[in-house]
Formats: structure tokens, C-alpha cells, sequence
């Protein structure tokens, strides 16, 4: 899988971030995002009554590193 550059790698955990404080966990668009940034930390929701109360995440996001 091809590397990101560096700005728009910045830019898209700045976006997640961005998304989770919103509360904006549950969107397509976050998905891709987090297959963008090869994300494999957790995402918690807690939800009540239909509404989402508080969002967050763990950290679990690294760069890919190619290993010889």
C-alpha cells in the first residue's frame, strides 16, 4: 500500500479527531478515514436513548514502517 505524505497524514488524524469529539464516529466517512490512516486502535460510543452522549478513542494509530 502506497505511504501517505506526511501533511495529509497530519491532516487526516487532525480530521479524526476532529470526528470523535464530534461525536461523528458512526459515518461512512469516518470508515474511510480510519482505513486511510490504518487506524487499529478502539473507538468507544456510548450511546443513550438514540443519542450519541460521548465518543473517544484509544491510541492505536501507527505508521506503517516497511521492514526489510
Amino acid at each position: 500500500m502506497a505511504q501517505l505524505p506526511r501533511e495529509l497524514e497530519e491532516s487526516g488524524f487532525v480530521e479524526f479527531c476532529r470526528k470523535v469529539r464530534a461525536a461523528e464516529v458512526l459515518s461512512a466517512s469516518m470508515e474511510r478515514l480510519l482505513k486511510q490512516l490504518h487506524f487499529n486502535g478502539k473507538i468507544s460510543v456510548v450511546v443513550q436513548n438514540g443519542r450519541v452522549l460521548k465518543s473517544g478513542y484509544e491510541e492505536g494509530y501507527f505508521r506503517n514502517q516497511i521492514v526489510p
